[in-house]
């Protein structure tokens, strides 16, 4: 792991008479980029007890996370003595999916299949995240600017060992940027163990879900939205409001009601003693989906 502190950076000033080459210092700047969750828990931790720089701790706080990750973030604060620097985005999420103002291409798909009078970037998906943009990578890099003016920066990423294709994209490949968990070779599942000894547990959201982002992703397994379903009940009833108020549905197969629909089945199926698995059940699961989309259409105009 390279320990420099100063970066040599060579500006060329060029005058009517003559050009002019000098050499300007800067610090460098270890930033520790920080999510809460367990790699960047990890990371953060390791490199304090193994004694590397660390100048900066950055969150990008989307306002969208559970409340026991914030409870961490604080709890990591007390316990190692950093601050943690929060960043947010201009407008909050709920404005920006419903009631922002877009302006759109003339011959853009959306508007000749919603019109012109539709709010909002709807539901963010796949192909438009709108929301990691808007809510994190626009914050972090109007910090990064305002910091490039006096240092170079050193961005530390916690990738773990086995995310082998994170590392393949080319942001990942940049040469600020680096990955201690890789060169420790650290896991996922030793990041978590890692945290788990030190005291950090995230008030059980890792035993509720395999991954923790942001409650609303509609990018989520239909796993995890049961588990939201089942033990966050208030979230999802923003959920089914967000969506009824959505040009979109929640995600492209289903609408939250129907997702919702979809799992009181599998409740009472269960309860019966009955499968909910095999073609009998998809079969009842179709009828009960399109039953409801009847009344839905009925509730919401869609």
């Amino acid at each position: 792991m390279r320990r420099e502190t100063v970066q040599r950076h060579f500006f060329c000033l060029i005058s009517k008479n003559r050009r002019d080459v000098f050499v300007e210092e800067k610090p460098i700047y270890h930033m520790v980029s920080f999510s809460g969750g367990k790699d960047s828990t990890a990371m953060l931790l390791r490199m304090l007890e193994e004694g590397m720089p660390v100048d900066g701790i950055v969150y990008c706080d989307t306002g969208l996370e559970f409340p026991q990750m914030y409870e961490h973030i604080e709890k990591v604060e007390r316990r190692t003595g950093r601050k943690v620097i929060r960043l947010k985005g201009e407008q909050a999420f709920e404005y920006l999916m419903l009631e922002r103002p877009i302006n759109r291409k003339v011959d853009s798909p959306f508007l000749k299949k919603y019109g012109s009078s539709r709010l909002g970037y709807g539901w963010p998906g796949p192909r438009l995240r709108w929301c990691t943009r808007e809510l994190k990578n626009n914050p972090r890099e109007a910090f990064e600017r305002n910091l490039k003016k006096s240092h170079q920066i050193r961005h530390y990423i916690g990738i773990a060992a086995d995310e082998t294709r994170r590392l393949e994209r080319k942001n990942n490949r940049n040469p600020a940027h680096i990955h201690p968990l890789v060169d420790w070779g650290m896991t996922e599942q030793d990041c978590l163990e890692y945290c788990y000894r030190r005291g950090y547990d995230w008030g059980g959201l890792y035993r509720i879900f395999k991954r923790v982002s942001c409650w609303c992703c509609p990018l989520q397994s239909l796993e995890e939205l049961r588990m939201l379903r089942k033990h966050f009940p208030e979230f999802w009833e923003q959920l089914e409001e967000w969506d009824r108020n959505n040009l979109r549905t929640f995600r492209m197969d289903y609408s939250v009601r129907e997702l919702d629909q979809w799992f009181r089945f599998e409740e009472e199926r269960l309860a019966e003693g009955k499968r909910i698995r095999g073609k009998e059940f998809m079969a009842e699961l179709r009828k009960r989906l399109h039953e409801g989309g009847e009344r839905i259409e009925d509730q919401t105009g869609r």
